[in-house]
């Protein structure tokens, strides 16, 4: 498999999915408390499976960072992303952003999430993503207790300047931390006029037509000669999930943006480009921390 952009003009990308179900996103934290979770419709096994089914038929392997919720809940789901030749990660235990937790609270979340997701499909998992990207400088400690706890890669930096998560000057590609025990692997932008410009997917994906993410990327390849990381989640594919009331119109319009447009734009983009799992697609990278 293709890991380098030098020696093959169309480079293998990582493709990911964070799975989590739609009333879990942080966003929608101010207005579904925890407790009421479970008054929710679910929809996060059949949008995973609609998922698995789109991979299949482009025969795309990919990574899925799962909530270690979403595992003991619905533990057939996870068997399948894993039956399929799936990568299986660590999207934490319930979705709780890093920059709330304190360090020994951190340490307990992945471990849980860690546990139950190999407890449950005997999968080794040695890759996180925290939800939102919540990597700040404010916890920089968060690779060391990833490293402790066993994990080898993180998907954890959005090295762009946001109002909820981001470290604008980290570096946008693949880089030790933990004294080489973890590989950071952030999410893709592309540096145009002095700023990184997301073009990894999530709520950019939805926001711009289609050909705006594809010149991206291909500018990324080109300029950077790196490869790219997408991803997205199973409710964007689901344009009649269920309305939460209340919202804000700036979280309305984030959530909610162009649902029914988003699975025909996955569709060109899986057609487009070549696509692998974390690990396949930066096993140089894994390799040399591995020896490390």
């Amino acid at each position: 498999m293709t890991t380098s952009t030098n020696s093959n003009p169309r480079p293998t990308n990582a493709m990911t999915v964070d799975v989590e179900d739609y009333f879990q996103v942080s966003a929608f934290d101010p207005y579904v408390d925890r407790s009421t979770w479970g008054n929710y419709e679910s929809r996060v096994e059949s949008n995973t499976d609609r998922i698995l089914s789109m991979f299949d038929e482009h025969n795309v392997k990919g990574t899925f960072f799962t909530l270690g919720w979403v595992a003991e809940k619905y533990p057939a789901v996870v068997r399948r992303i894993v039956a399929g030749g799936h990568e299986l990660a660590s999207h934490g235990w319930d979705h709780i952003m890093v920059t709330r937790l304190s360090r020994e609270e951190f340490a307990q979340d992945i471990k849980r999430a860690k546990q139950t997701l190999e407890d449950v499909t005997g999968a080794q998992v040695s890759g996180y993503r925290a939800p939102s990207y919540s990597f700040t400088k404010k916890n920089d400690w968060a690779h060391t207790v990833l490293a402790e706890q066993e994990y080898r890669y993180s998907s954890s930096v959005a090295p762009i300047q946001h109002d909820l998560y981001g470290i604008p000057d980290a570096p946008r590609f693949a880089h030790s931390r933990a004294e080489g025990a973890v590989v950071e692997l952030p999410i893709t932008t592309t540096r145009v006029l002095g700023r990184n410009l997301p073009c990894g997917g999530g709520g950019w994906f939805r926001l711009y037509p289609y050909q705006v993410s594809r010149w991206a990327i291909n500018r990324v390849h080109k300029n950077d000669s790196e490869r790219t990381i997408f991803y997205f989640h199973p409710w964007e594919i689901d344009p009649k999930q269920p309305r939460i009331d209340g919202l804000s119109a700036r979280t309305r319009f984030r959530h909610y943006q162009n649902l029914a447009r988003m699975e025909h734009k996955i569709e060109r983009l899986l057609k487009d480009f070549e696509w692998g799992t974390m690990t396949d697609v930066f096993a140089e990278e894994l390799a040399v921390k591995a020896a490390a």
